[in-house]
């Protein structure tokens, strides 16, 4: 009913005709027409009703004292006293103020919907009937734990369980974030949702229909959508105070009047004076104004910002909380150590024996390798023969010798001494690396170890926030060895490491417990939950995912993350705009309460008087537009 009542105040069509209304009554009141009936009432009953059932909403049901109470107030006492236009007068105001907010806070809602689209929705179940085996596909939710299944190359593995025959390559990107496959074999666990690279696999089910990892990170993106409950912008923080003050001005002035002496009716209409110049239009039509002006800015240089909450909300947080993968690196692996062990073979001798060798490669780090040879300009032979085996590595013929590429237990089964290469191995994956060992016949010939890219503009991005007194943390799927050795590289303190989506989820809503502002920085599927929990949320619009992009609050519209700062520093400028905006008509309103305490205005003088003031707010709020924040020294 709620977004009933804002989606009726933010109609542009519906605001346009009360302020019609307002102005016909001007001029009825001017040539004298129809003096028994003020059609300024329509301007009432077009925005005041839904602003007041609005205010008395948020009052009772949200326990919130909002402007749209004080403006409520100012509406019923204008009322009181017969001066409709006055009424009028302020619920359009504030009609205005809403339209323009409501502008700014559609947001896409289709984030849950296409997390939904990707769940598997059905699977291969193997079953044997007097001895033979039988394949037949069954929906996903038919899928009972136990049941056998079976997984080919390209397919989606649509339950959680165990490899019970088999080896692969698994993207699990959807869970962890990370980009490159894990190779699988028997007893290795899988998730649902991730995706079969290479080999085929029969798994055994172990956690079905709701249990299901992927289902489960779909109800916690539902669920941090459900419990994120509505934010209390600036405006209504400054109202918890401002509500009780101008009561008790109003009243104290109205006693004080009639202790004085003077009548009633003119104590009464003093006092209805005060609560609406007390009306605060910085709360209804400045601050969307500044939101309004600092969004047109942010849309210049490529970055969509979904509602004025959020922005709000950005220039508070005090903690940037960074995913790793698509975000601080490319998200793409590239070859960064080539080590020989081998006096013969050179490390480009190496590099390029390798890239024959996976020349015919479908996997992401043979892919690699090619890729570097190619960008260095050497040639390569052409592989004679060539098998992959999943999991495990390729075997191919170059200039007729036998190579081997793959993981040191291949290596090992086919009977290659791998000892040389250990201490090699154990250091490289500690920094959390992918590794190619490469044998030559039945000699170990060297390692390849291939990472994932850092953005050069990462540090800089780091070290500017920390200027701006934003603490940043790391939250990623890496081991711990790796996620330490990343944050020592670019300059973070805290990371939290080997984390999937409920985890991150986790630390999100610990920081938010201690009273931190959390925005969280992300690209993946497996982000999605992140986002929607944190205070605030940006995703990568290029890079990312399309669910993280509707999860989260902002998007980048591309790959630079350089662009944070620059966020960054709008947002607390636009609050700090607010403030003062806030600040100035309250200044300007102490004028004009104390002018309508000693009579020299009245309902409808004091209304025009306390506009013009906060046509000055709206034009300092407007100059945001334009400010050079992306050239500003921090």
């Amino acid at each position: 009913m709620l977004k009933t009542v804002n989606d009726f105040l933010a109609g542009g069509k519906m605001t346009l005709l009360s302020g019609i209304f307002l102005a016909l009554s001007l001029l009825q009141w001017q040539l004298g027409l129809f003096p028994s009936f003020d059609v300024a009432w329509f301007s009432v009953i077009i925005s005041g009703i839904p602003m007041l059932y609005l205010a008395l909403s948020r009052l009772f049901k949200e326990r919130w004292i909002s402007s749209a109470l004080l403006i409520s107030i100012a509406m019923v006492a204008s009322l009181a006293i017969n001066q409709i236009f006055a009424a009028g007068e302020v619920a359009f105001i504030m009609a205005i103020g809403a339209l323009l907010e409501n502008r700014t806070t559609e947001r896409a809602r289709k984030g849950i919907a296409d997390l939904i689209n990707i769940a598997p929705t059905r699977g291969r179940r193997i079953t044997v009937v007097d001895g033979e085996t039988k394949e037949e596909w069954i929906d996903a939710k038919d899928i009972r734990r136990g049941d056998l299944l079976r997984v080919n190359p390209g397919e989606t593995i649509p339950v959680d369980g165990l490899i019970v025959s088999g080896e692969t390559s698994v993207d699990q990107s959807i869970q962890t974030g990370e980009s490159l496959p894990v190779d699988k074999s028997v007893d290795d666990e899988v998730f649902c949702g991730t995706l079969n690279c290479f080999g085929s696999v029969d798994i055994r089910a172990t956690r079905v229909g709701t249990d299901s990892s992927l289902q489960k990170l779909i109800r916690m993106v539902k669920e941090a959508e459900e419990k994120k409950a509505p934010m209390q912008t600036v405006a209504d923080k400054w109202a918890v105070w401002l509500v009780p003050i101008a009561l008790s001005i109003a009243v104290f002035g109205y006693f004080g009047l009639r202790f004085f002496g003077y009548s009633a009716s003119v104590a009464l209409n003093h006092a209805v004076t005060v609560l609406i110049v007390f009306c605060p239009c910085a709360l209804a039509l400045a601050t969307p104004t500044s939101i309004v002006a600092a969004i047109g800015q942010a849309t210049k240089h490529g970055v969509m910002i979904k509602s004025g909450e959020a922005l709000e909300i950005m220039g508070r947080s005090n903690i940037i909380a960074f995913d790793k993968t698509g975000t601080l690196t490319y998200g793409k692996p590239y070859v960064s150590d080539v080590i020989s062990v081998y006096d013969a073979v050179s490390e480009k001798d190496l590099l390029i024996l390798a890239a024959a060798a996976e020349s015919r490669s479908e996997h992401p780090l043979g892919k690699a390798v090619v890729a570097a040879v190619e960008e260095k300009g050497f040639g390569y032979a052409e592989a004679e023969d060539f098998r992959m085996l999943a999991g495990r590595g390729i075997f191919a013929v170059i200039d007729g010798e036998e190579v081997l590429c793959g993981n040191e237990t291949y290596l090992s089964d086919a009977g290659v001494d791998t000892s040389v290469l250990r201490k090699k191995i154990t250091a490289l994956s500690e920094q959390g690396k992918a590794l190619i060992c490469v044998a030559k016949g039945k000699e170990a010939v060297g390692i390849i170890a291939l990472s994932d890219k850092i953005r050069p503009e990462a540090k800089s991005v780091l070290e500017r926030l920390k200027a701006m007194n934003s603490k940043s943390v790391l939250l990623t799927g890496d081991n711990r060895e790796a996620a330490a050795a990343f944050a020592r590289t670019v300059g973070i303190d805290q990371y939290y490491a080997g984390l999937l989506p409920e985890k991150k989820v986790y630390y999100i809503g610990k920081m938010q417990s201690e009273g931190e502002f959390v925005c969280m920085i992300g690209d993946g599927v497996n982000d999605a939950p992140a986002l929607k929990t944190a205070s605030v949320s940006v995703a990568m619009a290029e890079m990312g995912s399309d669910i993280a992009i509707e999860a989260a609050d902002i998007a980048l519209m591309g790959d630079d993350i350089g662009k944070i700062p620059y966020l960054k520093r709008l947002s607390n400028s636009t609050l700090n705009t607010i403030r003062f905006n806030i600040t100035a008509s309250m200044v300007l309103n102490a004028i004009a309460i104390t002018l309508a305490i000693l009579g020299l205005l009245n309902p409808v003088t004091g209304a025009l008087f306390h506009n013009a003031g906060s046509v000055l707010v709206v034009l300092n709020a407007a100059l945001l537009y334009d400010r050079k924040f992306d050239k500003e020294k921090i």
